[in-house]
C-alpha cells in the first residue's frame, strides 16, 4: 500500500527563514547622516569664526615706527586674503617695522602698509632739515606728524620771464612774494636750539618728495622758506 503523500494541511506553504539583515549598509547610512550633520555644523562655525587683526587708531607718518598706542585689536573673518597683520604679530610689528605710507585712523593694517625698520625712507622720499626762525613756521601749533606746506619767500620768489613784470619790478623796487614748493611735507622732528649760541633757531626735519628736496634745501639755505600747517591728505 503506497505511503501517504507528505504535505501541508490546507495547502499552506512551508515557512521560510527570515531574510538576513545587512548591518554594514545600515551602519553606512548612519555614518552618512552623521557626516552631513557635522558638515552643516562646521559651515556654521566657520561662518562665525573671527580672527584678531591690527587696526590703526591714530595717524602715523610714513617712515615712522608704529607706537603701541596707535594700534588696537579688531575681529574680522579670517579668509580676507588681503595680507592683514594679525594681532598676535604685534610684538614683531612694533619692534621691527615702521609705516611705509602715512597710516590713517580706522584703517586695518596690511603688509603693503609697513616696511622693515631699517628701511627708513620709502622710494621717492627724502628727509630735509630746515633751520627756522620765529615767523617762519607756526611755533605754537606745529607738532610731529603734521602736514605742512613750504613756500619760497623772498624778493626773487614768484618771478617769471615776462619783461613787463621785470620792468615794473625794477621801477617799483623788489617786493616780497611767495612760491609754493610743496604742500604735502610731513613733520618728522622739531628741536629747539638749546646750545646757548643765541640763534634761537628751531630745527625742523620734514619728509618730502625727492623732487621737492632740492628746491626746499636751496630755499632753506638762503633762509627764504616758510612753513604753513595744512590739513593732512584726506582730512577735513
Amino acid at each position: 500500500m503506497p505511503a501517504p503523500a507528505m504535505g501541508v494541511p490546507g495547502g499552506e506553504r512551508l515557512p521560510t527563514a527570515p531574510r538576513e539583515r545587512k548591518p554594514a549598509l545600515a551602519a553606512l547610512a548612519v555614518l552618512l547622516i552623521l557626516l552631513g550633520a557635522f558638515g552643516a555644523v562646521l559651515t556654521v562655525v566657520r561662518a562665525g569664526h573671527k580672527e584678531s587683526y591690527v587696526e590703526i587708531t591714530q595717524a602715523v607718518a610714513a617712515g615712522d615706527p608704529i607706537p603701541e598706542s596707535a594700534i588696537r585689536s579688531v575681529d574680522l573673518s579670517d579668509d580676507s586674503g588681503l595680507g592683514l597683520i594679525r594681532w598676535e604679530q604685534r610684538d614683531d610689528l612694533l619692534k621691527n617695522f615702521r609705516a611705509a605710507v602715512t597710516l590713517v585712523p580706522d584703517s586695518i593694517l596690511s603688509d603693503k602698509m609697513i616696511t622693515k625698520k631699517d628701511n627708513v625712507l620709502t622710494q621717492g622720499k627724502s628727509l630735509v632739515g630746515l633751520s627756522l626762525q620765529d615767523g617762519q613756521f607756526p611755533r605754537n601749533s606745529l607738532s610731529v606728524g603734521d602736514t605742512v606746506a613750504a613756500y619760497f619767500v623772498g624778493n626773487d620768489a614768484g618771478k617769471n620771464s615776462d619783461s613787463s613784470d621785470s620792468s615794473d619790478s625794477s621801477s617799483s623796487g623788489s617786493s616780497p612774494q611767495s612760491t609754493l614748493i610743496s604742500n604735502k611735507l610731513i613733520v618728522k622732528s622739531i628741536d629747539v636750539d638749546t646750545s646757548g649760541s643765541g640763534s634761537g633757531n628751531t630745527y625742523v626735519t620734514v619728509l618730502a618728495d625727492t623732487a621737492d628736496a632740492g628746491p626746499l634745501t636751496i630755499a632753506a639755505s638762503a633762509n627764504d622758506v616758510s612753513l604753513v600747517r595744512v590739513p593732512a591728505a584726506g582730512g577735513n
